[in-house]
């Protein structure tokens, strides 16, 4: 067995977690695992955010597919948010290309990681809130005024997520309900995932291009990923979730803390 390379299993251990909490939740996992690479395997934020992007991506692919088997995608509001999610997220590529990581670039991968994980805390927190606040917006959010909505919402997307991998998966979905408080939820998730692939997936290539992919690392995370998205999804019914969106949310906030006090 000399041939087999050798695996870490430190890494598969924590793909395996992180699938687990994907499959329990429904999201998380960009969120909990740009943080994980950079406290315990001790990854550059660049390369840290460009794995997780690749991570999010790919695991999220047989779901996006699912949903659009079954119908559960609305490709009118998926173009409308990849229409300003693609460019945004090409053009923040362009920039981190001309600027290189630099120190001052480095900084503000912190800061965009450390929002984005306290936004991605609060929106999970308060997730039942904001139906009915989509709901209340309705007399100002007119048929006329939601596509350009949805556009912008797709460019802060496309440059939140290129600089912090988060922000595709919770973020969106709460984005899209705001606007779309009306779209059934089966919808909205698929709507969601379907923008999210190739969202992470471009954003990913940006990353690679500036060689901020450990793909060895990678596939180790995938292989404890996959399996546990499985078993998790089974056992989500088990664990009431009020206490799972909690849990989820104080270690979001306690990650977010330790980025910003390293920024």
């Amino acid at each position: 067995m000399d041939w087999l390379p050798p695996f870490d299993w430190m890494a598969i251990l924590s793909g395996f977690g992180i699938g687990l909490i994907v499959g329990v939740t429904g999201v998380g996992g960009g969120s909990l695992m740009t943080p994980l690479l950079i406290s315990v395997f001790h990854l550059e934020k660049a390369v840290a955010i460009g794995t997780d992007l690749w991570f999010a991506g790919l695991t999220k692919v047989s779901g996006s597919w699912a949903h659009h088997r079954h119908g559960h995608v609305d490709y009118k509001i998926t173009t409308l948010l990849l229409a300003g999610s693609i460019p945004a997220s090409i053009g923040t590529t362009a920039w981190m290309h001309m600027v290189g990581i630099t120190k001052k670039a480095d900084s503000l991968l912190s800061f965009a990681l450390g929002i984005a994980l306290v936004l991605t805390a609060v929106t999970i927190i308060l997730r039942p809130v904001w139906h009915r606040v989509g709901l209340w917006l309705e007399r100002w959010i007119t048929d006329r005024r939601r596509p350009w909505l949805t556009l912008l919402c797709g460019v802060i997307l496309g440059v939140l997520v290129s600089l912090s991998s988060i922000g595709a998966g919770a973020l969106g979905a709460t984005l899209i309900l705001l606007l779309y408080p009306r779209l059934p939820t089966p919808r909205l998730v698929g709507t969601d995932i379907a923008h999210a692939v190739p969202l992470t997936l471009v954003a990913g290539i940006g990353h690679a291009t500036l060689g901020n992919v450990h793909w060895a690392l990678l596939i180790e995370l995938l292989a404890g990923s996959v399996p546990a998205i499985w078993i998790g999804a089974r056992l989500t019914k088990l664990l009431p979730d009020i206490w799972t969106r909690l849990a989820l949310s104080c270690a979001l906030l306690l990650a977010a803390r330790k980025i910003l006090l390293i920024a």
